[in-house]
């Protein structure tokens, strides 16, 4: 019994699939799904028209047994905006055809000037002439090829995301005029109100970063104005730094005053180090030393004492005029006199002024005799002799 009822079911079957075989298709009606909007990228007609190329003829009224499905979705796939094709015949004989097609999610403009989209699942998808998809747009893409390296994948990869999370938030995709991937691959936006730039950096944490955002717009440029900042930086976690217009001027110029004042100080430290190693080479030698000093005064003091001693040749009666200190009056004996120092002078302790000059040695009762000077020969024309000073050496 089974088994005939087994065969009875089979032969039923048989029968209708080659009744359904041999029905002519009745329509075919054609259903697109993707982009919730009125327009396409994948038209109609487009999808009719492949599926009579495909038949060679019009489908309507051709059996339904003498259609090569698998054939016509394979076709259909060939599309670079169609991501999968399903086709059937219902009951009524009516070809049902359902199109999915590819969602873009942003358009993307490379630095060598091409542009394209990319959907969700990374795939570069040609313009259309026939519709033009409402998105974020990104500038500066550094690859131009097909092929992508690692680093460019996941650069297209930071793209989706952040495009993603910019059309899930309304205000923020009304305000984002465009995105620019800068040399270091992070993104800047250019909004649409106002003249800031806004530095948004990587893919990561795209939704709190727009939402920051979103509340710098609504509580503070609504305050202060749309032109009163030229940077608004959100890259950084919890928080928002925005710079003023005209900011960074200032700042260049106060670096470079600093920058100028740190080099006169340099030059001054430099000025004073030399002129210090100056005054040390010096004090080695001859000027700066005290005991030099004292003994350039005693020199001084014995050679007017000398000079003073000496007698007038013409008037030999006339004793000689002593031109005595007031504080330190000099013995009744002549003194004998000093002999320049040379050059190196010993740097001898000089003796106080109330003592008598070491050059002169002399006792109150056996007076040592003194030799006379030479004496120059007097003019013709004067009365008084010209005394002869003994030279200076240089110190």
């Amino acid at each position: 019994m089974w088994l005939g009822i087994t065969v009875s079911v089979t032969v039923l079957l048989v029968a209708a699939i080659r009744k359904n075989d041999t029905a002519p298709c009745r329509a075919v009606e054609v259903n697109i799904f993707g982009i919730e909007t009125d327009e396409k990228f994948v038209d109609e007609n487009d999808v009719l028209q492949t599926i009579e190329t495909v038949c060679g003829q019009n489908p309507v009224g051709k059996a339904t047994g003498a259609f090569n499905l698998r054939k016509i979705e394979a076709e259909l796939q060939k599309s670079a905006w169609v991501k999968s094709a399903q086709l059937f015949f219902d009951n009524a004989s009516v070809l049902k055809v359902k199109i999915y097609e590819r969602e873009p999610v942003a358009r993307i403009f490379t630095t060598a000037g091409s542009t394209y989209y990319i959907d969700t699942a990374l795939k570069m998808l040609p313009l259309s002439d026939k519709f033009s998809a409402r998105l974020p747009l990104f500038t500066g893409f550094p690859s131009d090829g097909i092929v992508l390296s690692a680093a460019d994948s996941s650069l297209l990869k930071e793209v989706r995301d952040i495009s993603l999370a910019l059309q899930k938030d309304s205000f923020c995709m009304a305000m984002i005029e465009q995105v620019d991937i800068n040399a270091q691959r992070n993104f800047e936006m250019i909004p649409k109100v106002g003249n800031q730039l806004i530095v948004f950096g990587n893919a990561e944490d795209a939704g709190t970063k727009f939402d920051k955002l979103k509340l710098f717009y609504k509580n503070i440029l609504i305050k202060t104005g749309w032109s009163k900042y030229s940077v608004i930086n959100v890259q950084y976690k919890n928080q928002v730094v925005a710079k003023l217009r005209g900011q960074e001027d200032k700042t260049a110029d106060s670096v470079r005053t600093l920058q100028l004042m740190q080099l006169i100080a340099d030059n001054a430290a430099r000025m004073a180090e030399d002129s210090v190693q100056s005054i040390r080479q010096d004090n080695s030698t001859n000027t700066a030393d005290s005991t030099m000093i004292q003994q350039s005064i005693q020199r001084e003091d014995n050679i007017e004492t000398s000079n003073a001693l000496i007698a007038d040749p013409l008037q030999p009666e006339n004793p000689p005029v002593v031109n005595k200190p007031a504080a330190n009056p000099l013995p009744s004996a002549k003194p004998t006199p000093v002999k320049p120092l040379t050059t190196k002078p010993v740097p001898t302790k000089p003796k106080p002024a109330a003592t008598k000059p070491a050059a002169t040695k002399s006792t109150t009762q056996n007076p040592t005799p003194v030799k006379k000077p030479t004496v120059t020969k007097p003019n013709a024309n004067t009365n008084k002799p010209k005394a002869v000073m003994p030279l200076k050496n240089d110190y």
